[in-house]
């Protein structure tokens, strides 16, 4: 091959790399930070629904996940956010919104990696009763974030729904309000 073909060789792997990523990113545009970030679950096992982490804040409401959020939510999500940022710490949306093929794309692998429906239920909805499926879910990181959430979000609105899911919050009291009790897991709703 010659040195004048290695530009267009390049561009065409390129392409193809992009296309591919595109694809393995469902209902999100690839970014260059599509590394999985899976928080450590029972027996040492990562969660396999555990969203790719973006690296973006909930502010870019250029992505799909984010602009779908239920605008409440959003809101509630952006204020929180801001007052996060005052004490240093960044929350990140590494899941928003979802269509129901992609939650159920996501509950198939959960089977997989479970083992049974009953065991991957306890860490992923169906379409049918995921929160995320309406947009009135978000899944947040890094781990500061979470534990930032974990003691402010209520003055938001904001709630941990899941003891099992550290990441997964929703608007389920009034800003100021206190937090219902967590179900055990997404089994239990």
């Amino acid at each position: 091959m010659t040195s004048a073909r290695l530009p267009h060789v390049l561009a065409v792997l390129t392409a193809v790399g992009v296309l591919l990523t595109a694809t393995a990113c469902g209902d999100r545009a690839p970014t260059t930070a599509d590394a999985v970030h899976r928080p450590p679950q029972p027996h040492g096992r990562p969660a396999p629904h555990e969203p790719a982490r973006l690296d973006r804040t909930v502010l870019d409401t250029g992505r799909i996940d984010i602009a779908r959020l239920e605008p409440d939510l959003r809101a509630a999500l952006e204020q929180a956010a801001r007052a996060a940022r005052a004490d240093g710490v960044v929350i990140e949306v590494t899941s928003g919104w979802r269509s129901r093929e992609h939650q159920q794309r996501l509950l198939d692998e959960a089977v997989i990696e479970y083992g049974s429906l009953d065991e991957a239920l306890e860490y992923v909805a169906t379409p049918q009763t995921s929160a995320h499926v309406t947009g009135d879910a978000v899944d947040v990181g890094p781990e500061s974030a979470r534990s930032w959430l974990s003691r402010h979000g209520s003055a938001y609105g904001l709630c941990q729904i899941f003891a099992n899911e550290t990441w997964h919050f929703e608007l389920a009291t009034t800003p100021g309000g206190t937090c219902p009790p967590m179900y055990a897991d997404s089994s239990q709703r």
